[in-house]
């Protein structure tokens, strides 16, 4: 009896065992596969990227690879609807990831340089499918695109679009005339000739635009893919849509001196510049062309205008082009409003650090296009800027980016790091010293708009005072009791402190370190000695419509003197409306 006690209790011990042993098989069973399986599946797709990475990067098309896309999309080689696949930022092509390095081979992209055929005309390059939302045919009128399927041609140069039934029935001598925007687009054509001249000399170029018309004025673009929202790299894909994709550059990728060596192969006087950025990269593309004239390239220097990206904005502010673009109006009419901007002067200044005790060391010199500051201003822009460098996919968004200024202007506030600074800096206007009041800070402008939009000299308007200007060799030069009082400048509070307008601005900071700026470029500063004086004047575009940001009336009606003391300055040595 025992003994059979025994045997069932070891054969229900077995038992116990083995269902134990069971549940953990399982366990380790169901933990493993998925680890497995997404281990296998991290893999393949790794390599997948590297397989499309290589074939991307070998490719004559601008691929973006995308696995949503913002509409019905088919492929241009097999005609299926695109789940996971890449199109051409350049000529609108679209391939699947089965069908990438098919289209790739047989069907080419937009040309940069290509010459005309045996007539001298110049053929439509056709793209089928997948045209532009509300797009209509340029034979029958009617809308394209519209079928669930690959239909319809576009252009990839006149951007016109026809049904697949009504293409035969163009003309075939009927060549392409590079559509809306041919005063802006660098034909294929003319590169080739370019190309082919024995003699580079400005005056070849001319001959050969003269069969563009009078009015032919090529943009180059050239974007920051890091300012602001980080729309640098969408726009990019845009304006090669529209352009030659010649004209369009990366700043993270080519410098601003190596792009505008364009301008040398091009007729002189005609070429404008659109920079898609902040103050800063404005400023960068300035240099640049600063280096033309040292090179004794003056006669190619190009009109610049402004796509605003940044966060402040104010040169942008100044010259009618908005506060900031986040996409409220399509690249067209950014384009449209190109063609009928007018040419206008704008000074620039240089600035010049001397360290006090360091007097053989080669003095600190900088451009200045909007404003120098010392004081909480700075600070502000110091402190933000260390902790962008930190962490700059933080600071992606122009919001965030405000939001964290105002927090560093919050915190100034109770530190009061820049007081007494009356005690610390002279001050001197045109050789005349300047006794201050008991200030936190002092900025000397160039523009009309300072800290994202604030119109300084002018204040709240009750008092008169001079209108700015960006052509007459003035500095406006105000100070500021410290960060609250920013704040209540910035929201028409409060006036600052109006010191003088000037050409020659000193300032001679005695003991300590104090916080600096030059167009939102910060530094700490030791004693020293700060010499502003005028440096060249560069040619810009001004938009004379109304502004984008979100002045009042009163500000709107200030606005409006300012544009007509645009319009009403002397206009010796600058070019005409083109």
């Amino acid at each position: 009896m025992d003994t059979e006690i025994g045997r069932n209790s070891d054969q229900l011990s077995s038992n116990e065992s083995l269902e134990e042993w069971t549940l953990l098989g399982w366990t380790a069973f169901a933990v493993l596969v998925p680890v497995l399986i997404t281990l296998w599946c991290s893999f393949q797709r790794s390599k997948r990227k590297m397989l499309m990475r290589d074939i991307l990067r070998k490719s004559k098309h601008g691929w973006h690879y995308t696995d949503l896309f913002n509409k019905p999309t088919y492929c241009c080689m097999c005609a299926q609807p695109i789940l996971q696949g890449a199109f051409c930022d350049c000529c609108g092509l679209c391939a699947d990831e089965q069908c990438i390095r098919r289209a790739d081979r047989t069907l080419p992209c937009k040309e940069i340089m290509d010459p005309t055929h045996a007539d001298g005309s110049f053929r439509h390059r056709w793209v089928r499918g997948n045209v532009p939302l509300a797009s209509y045919c340029a034979v029958c009128k009617q809308q394209c695109g519209t079928q669930p399927k690959l239909c319809d041609y576009r252009c990839v140069w006149c951007q016109r679009t026809v049904h697949d039934d009504c293409k035969p029935s163009l003309d075939d001598g009927d060549g392409c005339d590079l559509g809306e925007f041919r005063c802006l687009i660098i034909p294929p054509h003319y590169l080739y000739n370019v190309n082919k001249l024995r003699r580079r000399h400005p005056d070849e170029y001319c001959k050969l635009a003269a069969a563009y018309g009078g009015g032919w004025t090529p943009v180059l673009v050239l974007a920051n893919t890091r300012s602001g929202n980080n729309m640098g790299e969408a726009l990019l894909g845009e304006f090669r849509t529209l352009l030659n994709p010649v004209q369009v550059f990366d700043l993270s990728e080519l410098a601003p001196s190596k792009a505008l060596q364009l301008c040398t192969l091009l007729p002189p006087g005609c070429v404008r510049v659109l920079v898609c950025g902040g103050d800063g990269t404005v400023g960068w593309v300035l240099d640049a062309i600063d280096n033309m004239r040292l090179k004794g390239q003056d006669q190619f220097i190009p009109r610049v205008t402004i796509l605003p990206l940044g966060t402040g904005n104010d040169l942008s502010n100044s010259l009618g082009w908005g506060a900031g673009y986040a996409g409220e109006i399509p690249v067209e009419q950014v384009l449209r409003n190109i063609l009928d901007a007018e040419v206008v002067k704008m000074d620039r200044w240089k600035v010049q650090i001397t360290s006090k005790g360091h007097y053989f060391r080669k003095p600190k010199v900088l451009s200045m296009n909007n404003y120098f500051s010392v004081g909480p201003d700075a600070l502000m822009a110091l402190n933000f800027h260390a902790h962008r460098e930190k962490t700059p996919t933080f600071f992606s968004s122009r919001i965030i980016n405000k939001a964290v200024y105002f927090l560093y202007g919050t915190k100034d506030c109770l530190v009061q790091e820049c007081k007494d600074l009356d005690k610390r800096i002279e001050l001197e206007l045109d050789g005349e010293r300047v006794a201050l009041p008991s200030l936190e800070g002092i900025i000397v402008c160039n523009i009309g708009y300072w800290g994202g939009g604030c119109r300084l000299w002018e204040g709240m308007g009750d008092e008169p005072c001079p209108p700015t200007r960006l052509d007459d060799g003035l500095l406006e030069v105000v100070g500021v009791f410290g960060s609250f009082h920013c704040a209540q400048i910035q929201v028409k509070l409060a006036n600052p402190v109006r010191l003088g307008q000037a050409h020659t601005v000193r300032l001679v900071l005695k003991s300590s370190r104090m916080p600096m700026q030059v167009d939102g470029e910060p530094w700490a500063q030791g004693p020293c000695t700060v010499t502003i004086t005028h440096k060249t004047q560069a040619l810009m575009l001004y938009h004379s419509a109304e502004h984008t940001d979100d002045d009042d009336e009163e500000s709107s009606g200030s606005e409006a003197e300012g544009a007509s003391a645009v319009r009403a300055r002397p206009r010796d040595g600058v070019p005409g409306h083109q």
